[in-house]
């Protein structure tokens, strides 16, 4: 790696003190970018993260995807994480720890909220950032696709009565706009991008384009990832100064639960003997949250001001760097997987 990518922490870690540093000497700017959005999706945000992703996407060979069928165990193992796993575990930690260990620190109706905000990030499986996350570990970018696909098709039909049931309301309503839409920004239209331009290259016969192409545009993915990190901040910086201890409640259990549910599916990997190039992205995916959806469901349930929508943010504030930290734990365990069962899913 070079200097950039392997001070990559430093990077984000700087642009969340710029983030929180400018949205509190310059809230207006902030503001008025806040407001560019549709059905909670900001547009400013989705812009960058198209950014972010469409030079992973010219990596997805479409003729290789259906070589996933004969590994299906990573798939299997992103699934019950991200479904029958992490959403209980983030309720009970949440229970946990606001009605138990910090109970005498916070009020009732606050810390149900805050349960509440847990709940509905760890119900909510990442969309957009886990190309970040599979592309820093060389993972296979075709079998990370499927991963993502298939999630966000389970969560259509799923996030509304788990959340609910772990909620435990049933009046749960899905921003349906907020959920296709930034699917659609942050997967469908890169992806059709990115296999366009492949199509396009590889029509000339030319070996080495494409790759070319995606050295040419790699430095754009770490630009777009920390503006997105910059401007998440940047909206979120007054709440993060005027409620530090709050939010250092909050950031404990989520804490906890990010690096654990790491722990269980690579230690499950590595029991089931999927090459590292599977393993790391799908344990990624089963970890990461996507926080984007959570903030709108909290916001339209209980207020912009509510513990919940405090919780969500959060969310936003630990999980970048947890899972840079993630990221690099898996990059120094790659030879603890059995090498002979690394390789990339071809079209052969």
């Amino acid at each position: 790696m070079g200097l950039f990518e392997r001070y990559l922490s430093v990077w984000v870690g700087l642009c969340i003190l710029a983030g929180v540093l400018l949205g509190n000497l310059m809230p207006a700017m902030f503001q008025v970018i806040s407001t560019l959005e549709y059905a909670h999706v900001n547009l400013v945000v989705a812009v960058l993260i198209w950014v972010m992703i469409y030079p992973m996407m010219v990596q997805i060979d479409f003729a290789a995807i259906k070589g996933v069928g004969r590994r299906p165990k990573g798939l299997l193992l992103t699934l019950v994480i991200n479904w029958f796993v992490k959403p209980f575990t983030m309720a009970g930690l949440g229970w946990l720890f606001f009605k138990i260990i910090f109970a005498d620190w916070v009020d009732p109706a606050s810390a149900s909220e805050y349960i509440a905000g847990m709940i509905l990030l760890g119900v909510a499986p990442c969309t957009a950032m886990v190309f970040v996350w599979s592309q820093l570990t060389k993972g296979d970018p075709n079998y990370t696709l499927v991963q993502v696909s298939v999630n966000d098709v389970i969560m259509v039909f799923a996030f509304a009565p788990l959340a609910a049931l772990l909620l435990g309301v049933s009046d749960i309503t899905v921003p349906w706009e907020t959920l296709l839409l930034s699917v659609a920004l942050y997967v469908v239209l890169p992806l059709v991008a990115g296999a366009f331009t492949r199509r396009r290259l590889e029509a000339h016969h030319a070996d080495g384009r494409v790759d070319a192409l995606v050295h040419k545009l790699k430095p754009w993915s770490a630009i777009g990832l920390l503006a997105t990190v910059l401007l998440l901040f940047g909206f979120q910086a007054e709440k993060i100064v005027d409620q530090p201890q709050v939010i250092f409640l909050i950031a404990i259990p989520l804490l906890l639960q990010t690096y654990g549910i790491f722990a269980v599916a690579y230690g499950a990997a590595y029991m089931m003997k999927l090459p590292h190039n599977i393993a790391a992205p799908a344990c990624l995916i089963g970890t990461s949250n996507f926080f984007e959806l959570a903030v709108a469901v909290a916001i339209s349930l209980f207020g912009l001001n509510s513990g919940a929508a405090l919780a969500t943010v959060v969310g936003v504030l630990v999980e970048v760097p947890a899972m840079l930290s993630l990221v690099a734990i898996a990059n120094r365990t790659r030879p603890w997987f059995d090498e002979t069962h690394t390789g990339t899913i071809t079209s052969e």
